[in-house]
């Protein structure tokens, strides 16, 4: 008898939970506000190949973008997948129409052979994270150290 009261108040309770988490449609507030939010949208591709390079040069690639959203963007972090590339973003928020851009630094320097690289952006936006992609070769150079041995 035990088990048969528990069962029913655990269908009880999972009903109750499940009518009280569903979205009402009809008032729309949810979706509403969710199709008014930032959106990062990049101008030009996530990814960017910079093709074959020689061991200790610098990448740059500024990624370009227009919140296209109807509240201000806000970047609240962005970081890599390596301490050899660094990126740079605006502090600031973003109007609503407004342009703006990350600069990522890629230091080849130690890096021989393939190499892909990932920057994860976090703002205000649905959804909350963006990646960004460097890749690319990266030639070996001679040490010079040795060579005069």
């Amino acid at each position: 008898m035990k088990r048969i009261l528990v069962a029913l108040l655990a269908l009880g309770l999972g009903g109750s939970v499940l009518s009280c988490g569903g979205s009402d449609s009809s008032k729309g507030g949810n979706n509403e506000l969710r199709d008014k939010m930032p959106v990062l949208a990049l101008t030009d591709s996530a990814a960017y190949n910079f093709g074959t390079i020689k061991e200790g040069e610098v990448v740059e690639k500024k990624f370009s973008f227009r919140n296209t959203g109807e509240f201000p963007l806000i970047i609240n972090n962005v970081t890599a997948s390596c301490g050899c590339t660094i990126p740079e973003w605006p502090r600031e928020p973003i109007a609503p129409n407004q342009e703006s851009s990350i600069m990522v630094r890629f230091n080849s320097k130690g890096k021989p052979g393939p190499q892909v690289k990932t920057v994860t952006v976090y703002a205000n936006t649905e959804p909350a994270i963006s990646e960004l992609r460097l890749q690319g070769i990266v030639e070996s150079v001679p040490d010079s150290t040795l060579a005069q041995q």
